[in-house]
């Protein structure tokens, strides 16, 4: 028998309670909740994709308010895919002109399980800062996004800039060539939708970035390449040609990168 496939669809009793009990946390200072990443870019799978979020509010949050919070995405995060829910609070004020880097008023992510559950205090009253990876979560949301509750996006968010957008997802991949051998499918796709934003201004998933590499880039040995971590993002296993390959193929596409700056 062949086993079902979860897609998002199976995670829509879990934002639905997303949202209400978010509303019921944050009441009027709730301006919105939205969905973003591959949740939304039509490429989400549940053993290796997260589900993103971002929460934008009226005003700042008490520690009170945030440890409530906390509790409440923490046990919803038992419900949620392998790599679990990620998320953002920001203020409105910091979405429209957009701010970069952005200040965030809380954020989780499944590598800060454990210090939130051995010490909430010192976890709300850290986790908050500026983050530059914003940039690139309100462009894919600007552009991409959904909306599960409140204002429609466009009347909360500005555009962020090319230069902002950039700068956000050259993080991601300035340090490729060593970077490529730890996690190629990750790096690989990425290098990818990096190049195609530079071309083209396309806006788009790892997926997707790599089925665009697979058209622009006409050496064989690296169309492979592509083919490989698109496999392996599908499937979940895939044999990457040598490592030599692997390295020169990021340092390839580093060059190109520039080449378009």
């Amino acid at each position: 028998m062949l086993k079902e496939r979860v897609t998002m669809h199976n995670y829509n009793h879990l934002l639905n309670d997303f949202v209400l009990q978010s509303r019921q946390i944050l009441k009027d200072n709730l301006t919105g909740i939205y969905l973003h990443g591959s949740a939304v870019m039509g490429c989400f799978q549940a053993e290796r994709s997260d589900i993103d979020l971002l929460i934008v509010v009226k005003d700042g949050l008490s520690k009170e308010t945030k440890r409530q919070y906390m509790d409440m995405v923490v046990a919803l995060n038992e419900r949620a895919p392998k790599k679990g829910l990620e998320l953002s609070i920001v203020r409105e004020c910091v979405c429209n002109p957009f701010v970069y880097p952005t200040p965030f008023e809380l954020h989780f992510s499944i590598t800060h399980l454990n210090w939130y559950q051995e010490n909430p205090d010192d976890y709300v009253e850290k986790m908050q800062g500026v983050d530059k990876d914003l940039a690139a979560h309100f462009t894919i949301l600007y552009h991409r996004g959904k909306v599960l509750f409140g204002r429609e996006v466009k009347s909360v968010f500005g555009e962020v800039s090319s230069e902002d957008y950039m700068d956000s997802i050259w993080l991601d991949i300035r340090d490729a060539r060593s970077d490529i051998l730890d996690n190629p499918m990750y790096i690989i796709l990425n290098l990818c939708r990096v190049l195609a934003y530079k071309k083209e201004g396309l806006v788009l998933s790892k997926a997707e970035g790599g089925l665009w590499g697979k058209e622009y880039i006409s050496e064989p040995v690296y169309k492979r390449l592509i083919d490989c971590a698109l496999e392996e993002y599908q499937n979940g296993e895939s044999i990457f040609p040598d490592e030599s390959v692997t390295v020169e193929f990021a340092e390839y596409m580093l060059k190109k990168i520039g080449s378009e700056v």
